[in-house]
């Protein structure tokens, strides 16, 4: 569709939250329905929970919490008749998270009495597709990436492509009216129907990433989502709650958010560069943005994602207390791990290279390390235990060795017993599978939809 002229054209974005099973109330979207919302967007994940979810394909939410949600959101759009979309459903955007994500919003619908046609966009990626795609040279890393090697497309369990916004546009156009989609770039759901409906691709891009995590542009990102306004010059921005503000702080702010340069965002199509772009306060609650521009990329690309399993994990996690194991922490998790390495070995015959381990010092260093610029004793230290080897017997084997190494092991220079305090009996926890991520290259593609599949929910016709 080409550019709007239309001066007066505007394009309104309802996101109710940062993501879908977050919670929001339900009067905050009442009121985003006053202010005429073209469209409703909301993200259903992300890679910032870890591989867990992609490399297992489940989700992070619950089907009770996404299910309240998609609940309000559905009967939302089918009052304002306008679309529905959310990206990366089931957390990572595997198929079965879409399927999942569908399968409650079916039923919800069958419940309300509503008549909505959905449309699935699938996002998972077969590694016999992608090795060829890698022998034609169409596979790059991106840093602190190497190049790509077919074995590691095979180890994966799921790989995902990372669509922008042409999947949603194609769904829209044939007739869906709520899209629920793979692993999608959080900005892409947003910027579909604003650009479907001829607005201009900067402001619709800095839109897009500013509302993509709801409320966090706000000074109270608890309060809920936002609503912003896409028009020929920019856009506005303003909270849902009317108690919230957005300021031209908060929402310049986001900009730095999950970006290596807070200037310029890559998307499959392009770049956004907001280098120029002003943020001007119109009263207390909005913030105008004009100036942000998007270059189209010479060359459309599609991030791929995947995860593969790297062992079995068994944590145990133990609380000491004892002043002076406390004064001596370092060195005393330094014995700990070169005695339980020599149990390990006298007992399983296992080798440091058969398994790994690590120990956290929780109220120490456990989150800074040795950058930490606390440098005065710890008060009690959480002493976790993580177990990683090639099967769940062996990590917690591993485990049960390290047992009373984490209940009694004093320092070669005391004089008794000491007595630390195990979490949970039994001490071992088992995590089953671990997983990492292994993949962060992109895929020169000709068509933006190509890898993609779409399924609606009966056969539409085209609009």
């Amino acid at each position: 569709m080409p550019p709007s002229t239309d001066p007066a054209a505007r394009v309104g974005i309802l996101t109710p939250s940062g993501m879908l099973g977050a919670g929001f109330t339900p009067e905050s979207i009442e009121r985003g329905l006053t202010l005429q919302p073209d469209v409703i967007a909301v993200d259903g994940g992300s890679t910032d929970s870890g591989p867990h979810y992609l490399g297992a394909g489940v989700a992070k939410t619950t089907a009770a919490a996404v299910g309240r949600d998609l609940r309000i959101l559905l009967k939302a759009a089918a009052t304002a008749d306008i679309p529905l979309i959310v990206g990366s459903c089931g957390t990572s955007g595997t198929d079965s998270g879409v399927d999942w994500v569908a399968g409650i919003a079916e039923q919800i619908m069958a419940e309300e009495g509503l008549d909505l046609k959905i449309a699935r966009i699938y996002s998972e990626q077969e590694a016999t597709f992608l090795k060829d795609e890698l022998d034609a040279g169409r596979i790059h890393p991106l840093a602190p990436h190497g190049p790509l090697d077919p074995e590691t497309l095979e180890s994966c369990t799921h790989i995902v492509g990372m669509m922008g916004h042409e999947p949603f546009v194609d769904a829209i156009n044939a007739g869906a009216q709520v899209v629920l989609a793979g692993r999608a770039t959080d900005t892409a759901l947003a910027a579909a129907v604003p650009l479907m409906l001829g607005m201009p691709a900067g402001p619709t891009w800095h839109a897009s990433k500013i509302v993509e995590c709801g409320g966090q542009c706000t000074t109270d990102p608890r309060a809920g989502g936002v609503f912003a306004t896409v028009d020929q010059q920019g856009f506005t921005i303003e909270p849902l709650d009317p108690a919230n503000a957005c300021t031209p702080i908060s929402v310049a702010a986001h900009m730095l958010y999950e970006t290596a340069n807070p200037y310029r965002m890559r998307e499959p199509a392009g770049t956004l560069d907001v280098t120029d772009a002003t943020y001007t306060a119109l009263d207390e609650r909005r913030v105008r943005v004009e100036g942000s521009r998007f270059e189209p990329a010479e060359q459309h690309t599609v991030k791929l994602e995947g995860a593969r399993v790297t062992g079995y994990e068994t944590v145990s996690f133990t609380g000491i207390r004892d002043p002076y194991i406390v004064a001596n922490i370092d060195r005393w998790a330094a014995l700990l791990r070169v005695i339980l390495s020599e149990r390990v070995s006298q007992t399983l015959g296992l080798t440091d290279d058969d398994y790994g381990l690590d120990i956290r010092l929780y109220g120490h260093n456990a989150i800074l390390e040795d950058i930490d610029p606390d440098s005065g004793p710890p008060r009690e230290v959480g002493v976790m235990l993580l177990v990683n080897a090639p099967s769940q017997a062996a990590a917690t084997a591993i485990a049960k060795v390290a047992n009373p190494l984490m209940l009694h092991l004093p320092l070669p220079e005391m004089e008794y017993l000491p007595s630390f305090a195990f979490a949970t009996s039994p001490a071992e926890t088992q995590r089953g599978a671990a997983y990492e991520f292994v993949l962060n290259h992109v895929v020169d593609v000709d068509s933006p939809t190509g890898m993609f599949r779409t399924q609606h929910s009966r056969e539409v016709s085209h609009v």
